[in-house]
């Protein structure tokens, strides 16, 4: 796969982008191979009403940790942090797959989380030192093969695995992929810092993440574990924001604040960071509820919902390989608002399918909104990161990619409140074709609603241009 333009595996930066792309690989695949074996790790280790937090504890430890280590990353450099990463995500991996019972099992994946919360941010700051902003048009169909060949391969490997061996097998085939990652990126990559010391916020970091983790936790917890006005939900709240009012504070006297205050005062960093957040909660709202939707209304097993999610996955990526080529045409906000409206289209579809549930038009139009996701995520983060220069690029990844997993968990909250309440009104319980039914139409009529609200952001997005915005990849972060 060679590259006379210098982009490709066997140019220069060949070996690091081989390194990123393994590293996304884990992530990618970890983000859809656990939901198919759930049945199957309920059967072995029990605690059935514990096991959502399987997914809100990766969800949580991975957005608390992102602002953190993306301000590392400015700091002491992208490829410390980055082993780091790798390193947690294959220890919990590891521990995952010798889990005893639920709980245990819970305790490792939020160790994972942490894993996960450097890796792909990381990955995305390396891809944008290394990479112009044309060269990254081309990088982009790389990055995105990564999740194409992900979305099918996740949900196939762990219905093969939950079926036929073990669902431990989920965790431990990560072994192999984190070593060779590892590998890779400590041979391949390398960078010349500047020696002037840093003061690293310790102050700062630690109320961010406590701040962080009670209000995000409130999210995902209010009206499943306790109730919205409970004194959990309400203390929750109330010590999560005066926290996170304490860090503002703290990061205005800060030397090096972890997150600078500025990152909110750039309107294009501001606006596609609020794109990112729709993205996140249009994201959570398909991958969470259609599997349900599919497996009580259309009688459909776990491993054929599953491949019916993968369709947005796989869209995703097939629109985000040829994104490159329409937003150096026509740049980054008629392209992001391009995809928006194919995203409102296939949510509207979907919308419409489920009043005649069926595996088939749920899959075309779950690959709609994929479509338009590829065309929204990547060009606005590019444009972000574009828009700055190195020792700043990690921060705005970080801030990019926190929003998106705060969507998600704010998508979470809103979406089950959703589908709760109609549940609950039509009198026939969670396991009623019927009530489910009604409840993933209403979901689905939401995440159109959250699509429609995030046009309104990218409608304020900055008309610049690709040359009007770029800053060229600098020797800081050169690969050999």
């Amino acid at each position: 796969m060679a590259d006379t333009t210098g982009v490709g595996f066997r140019s220069e930066r060949g070996p690091v982008l081989i390194a990123v792309m393994l590293a996304t690989g884990l992530i990618a695949i970890d983000s859809t191979i656990l939901a198919t074996a759930v049945p199957s790790i309920v059967e072995d280790l029990g605690g059935f009403s514990q096991f959502p937090w399987l997914f809100s504890i990766y969800l949580l430890a991975q957005a608390v940790s992102v602002p953190v280590y993306s301000k590392l990353a400015d700091t002491v450099g992208r490829k410390p942090i980055m082993l780091v990463g790798i390193g947690l995500f294959l220890l919990g991996s590891i521990l995952c797959g010798v889990a005893w019972d639920m709980t245990s099992l819970i305790v490792f994946r939020a160790v994972q989380g942490l894993g996960a919360g450097a890796v792909l941010p990381v990955s995305i700051t390396i891809t944008g030192d290394i990479y112009t902003v044309r060269e990254r048009a081309k990088v982009q169909g790389y990055i995105a093969s990564v999740w194409a060949a992900s979305s099918v391969i996740g949900p196939t490997l762990g219905g093969v695995f939950a079926e036929f061996l073990s669902w431990r097998w989920i965790f431990f085939v990560n072994i192999p992929l984190c070593i060779l990652a590892a590998v890779m990126l400590w041979r391949g990559y390398h960078e010349s810092l500047g020696r002037e010391k840093h003061r690293i916020d310790v102050a700062g970091a630690t109320v961010l993440t406590l701040g962080l983790t009670l209000v995000i936790l409130a999210v995902l917890e209010g009206g499943q574990a306790w109730a919205w006005l409970s004194w959990q939900s309400l203390g929750a709240f109330g010590v999560g924001g005066l926290l996170l009012t304490l860090f503002v504070l703290i990061e205005r006297r800060a030397a090096e604040p972890v997150l600078p205050l500025w990152v909110f005062s750039r309107r294009l960093i501001v606006t596609t960071s609020l794109v990112s957040l729709g993205v996140g909660a249009v994201l959570i709202g398909l991958t969470s509820y259609v599997p349900t939707f599919l497996e009580i209304t259309a009688d459909a097993s776990p491993l054929v919902s599953g491949l019916a999610v993968a369709a947005l996955t796989l869209g995703w990526p097939i629109a985000a390989s040829n994104a490159g080529r329409l937003f150096l045409r026509i740049g980054f906000r008629a392209t992001a608002l391009i995809g928006l409206a194919v995203a409102v289209l296939g949510s509207a579809a979907l919308f419409a399918a489920s009043f005649v549930p069926n595996v088939w038009t749920t899959a075309i139009a779950c690959f709609i909104v994929g479509l338009g996701l590829g065309l929204v995520a990547s060009p606005t983060l590019i444009a972000a990161q574009s828009s700055v220069p190195w020792e700043e690029r990690g921060v705005v990844t970080g801030a990019n990619m926190f929003l998106r997993s705060v969507g998600s968990a704010v998508g979470v909250a809103i979406f089950g409140a959703v589908a709760n309440g109609v549940i609950a009104r039509s009198g026939l319980g969670d396991h009623s074709p019927v009530a489910i039914q009604a409840a993933s139409a209403t979901v689905f009529f939401a995440v159109a609603v959250a699509a429609v609200l995030t046009i309104t952001a990218a409608l304020v997005m900055p008309r610049a241009r690709v040359d009007e915005i770029e800053h060229r990849p600098v020797e800081a972060a050169a690969a050999s």
